[in-house]
């Protein structure tokens, strides 16, 4: 499972013109997933996203989590972060996880974001065509893939 993590002020995203969710300062978590993932790697990854350290505190050092600084968070299903560009100039998407796989996955990993943060977590339309809109602070972007465990 692999998750790209961007702190924002503000996220949304929507489909057919119509806005799914929208966020103001939090996270912005754009989730992979492939067929060798499961509950362990929703319960770790879930709870590194939670605690990790990203938002500045008093004194504009790193040192807070989005709980600590009571964010939003959306978290929006993307099968082109198993992207393999080793071959050719076409990427393959063979690692990513169908969708009889992933959506029950994605799902999951909503939940888990919920149960943990205690928030309500704002998502997309599985396998929709979406247009996101997000303003990154900083820029903060960070890349975890539970395989590696970083």
């Amino acid at each position: 499972m692999r998750a790209l993590i961007q702190r924002v002020s503000e996220s949304s995203v929507s489909v057919n013109g119509e806005v799914k969710g929208k966020t103001s300062k939090g996270l912005m978590i754009l989730l992979g997933i492939e067929e060798a993932d499961d509950t362990s790697d929703i319960e770790w990854l879930a709870a590194k996203i939670a605690k990790l350290r990203i938002f500045d505190d008093e004194e504009g050092v790193m040192n807070l989590s989005v709980m600590d600084v009571d964010g939003e968070l959306m978290v929006v299903s993307q099968f082109t972060l198993h992207a393999s560009t080793k071959k050719g100039n076409r990427p393959s998407y063979i690692k990513s996880a169908k969708p009889d796989i992933s959506e029950p996955l994605y799902q999951e990993f909503v939940s888990e974001m919920e149960r943990i943060t205690g928030k309500k977590v704002a998502t997309g339309e599985f396998g929709a065509n979406m247009q996101i809109a997000l303003v990154n602070e900083g820029p903060v972007t960070i890349w975890i893939d539970s395989k590696n465990r970083e």
